[in-house]
Order: structure tokens, then sequence, then C-alpha cells
């Protein structure tokens, strides 16, 4: 770090603990978008927020109900407490506090290592809901196959170990790629020199204007092959999870 931050506020408390995991290891979960562009028009812009953890770890969430936001499992496995980060109409940073996370459960840390299938997935329950000014994104079951061409996007970093460049609403468009074949659960985007990267995982995998998977891992190095979870086979967990929380996706 160069420049001290400004003083973060809280947003008013009323309900749910903090979660979200370390997503410095894309190479392992996601990062920022390498290759990517910023700007207002990017898709997704207005129903992102960043999910932070205790040990300063950073991840993209997407809003999906006013008090609600989908993330990366590995994002909330193992991690005491996470916030949801924001900027307010001022520009100044906020943290909302987090009042209940639920892990999918068929998430497992040591899918990469085992070479098992793993459902990384959260979602957070914010104690207040988020300004009037965030959208609940449009989910899609839509089930992409290779060649289509989709937007990554996410606060990650631009480079591989830049973490002031963490904490920019990036993008940038993949094609899907078919590594192992068609799956039902995952999928799979690259593009030359573009890719996630770290503090990317939990960001939205978009056709269009609606989110069809969420990011979750990249191989071997930033801007690599950019693994992401689909979210049609996993709507069940997720209606069933925010209707517990009165609250529901927009599909």
């Amino acid at each position: 770090m160069t420049a001290p931050h400004p003083p973060i506020r809280r947003a008013p408390p009323r309900g749910t603990r903090c979660a979200l995991a370390a997503l410095a290891f894309l190479a392992s979960p996601a990062a920022a978008i390498v290759g990517g562009s910023e700007g207002g028009d990017l898709p997704g812009g207005r129903s992102a927020v960043m999910v932070l953890t205790a040990g300063g770890g950073v991840c993209t969430g997407i809003v999906v109900a006013p008090d609600a936001v989908l993330t990366a499992g590995h994002c909330v496995a193992g991690i005491a407490q996470n916030r949801v980060h924001y900027r307010d109409e001022a520009g100044q940073p906020v943290l909302a506090e987090v009042a209940s996370r639920q892990l999918h459960p068929a998430y497992d840390g040591d899918a990469i290592r085992g070479r098992t299938r793993s459902i990384d997935l959260a979602l957070l329950r914010t104690r207040a809901a988020l300004p009037a000014r965030f959208e609940p994104a449009a989910l899609s079951p839509a089930m992409p196959r290779a060649g289509a061409a989709l937007t990554l996007a996410g606060y990650g970093a631009a480079r591989g170990n830049d973490r002031r460049s963490i904490g920019r609403y990036r993008g940038a468009t993949l094609s899907v790629v078919e590594p192992y074949g068609p799956s039902r659960i995952l999928l799979w985007l690259q593009a030359p020199r573009a890719g996630g990267c770290n503090g990317d995982s939990g960001g939205p995998v978009l056709d269009g204007g609606a989110v069809v998977a969420v990011a979750a891992w990249v191989k071997d190095a930033c801007g690599g092959l950019t693994q992401a979870i689909l979210l049609g086979p996993q709507r069940d967990w997720i209606d069933r999870t925010l209707a517990a929380w009165g609250a529901s996706a927009r599909w």
C-alpha cells in the first residue's frame, strides 16, 4: 500500500455475520480481471459489491436481493467473519455487516487438490438492506456452450501480485471453451491475455445483462483459463436459501 485509505464507515446493523474468503489464490480461487476494461457501462456494475474477510482477503459479490449477496464458496468457508464493501453516493467506503451465511452443501475446499467436484458458491445476508441504487441481478439458467462470448467481471487485480489495482470493477469478453467436454456444472472461459485474477472470485459471468455463472478459479496464473459455477443447476439451492430469508431471486 502506498497511500492510506480513507476511513471506512459501517452500515447500520440489522442481523448477519460478515463473510468472505481471501481470493488471492485464483490459481486457486479467482481474482481481478486481467485484460479488462473499466467504466460505468459494464454489465453487472449496479449489482456488484466487494466481499471482505477479517484477514484482509477480497472477493467480488453479486447482489441478488435487497439484503442478499451471492459469492464464491471459498470466500466464506473457514472464514471467521465477512463484510460487504461498497461506496456510498459521496464515494466513501462503507462496510455492511453480515447476519447469515450459507455455504453450498456440495462445496469441497480440497476439490482442486483431490480433483473432485465442488459447487463453489455461498450466499450472504446483510443485517440491513443495501442502498436502493443496487439492483438485484437477473440470474439465468442458460447453459452456454463452446464458442459463446460472455463477460467476466469483478473487483480483482488487473495484474498478478498488484494489490493496488484491486477494488475497481472491470470486465472482459471471454469465450466459452470445453477443455474436458460439455459440463452441466462448470463453465470454462478463455481469451488471449484476459481472465480472472486475485479478487475476482464470486464475480459474475454475464450473457448480455444476465448472470449465468459465478467465477471460482483460475488455472496457473492470473489471466489464465477461468472456471465458473453455472447457476442453472443450482437454482433450487439459491431459491430455497433466499426463501428462508424472506427473499427471492430474479430469474
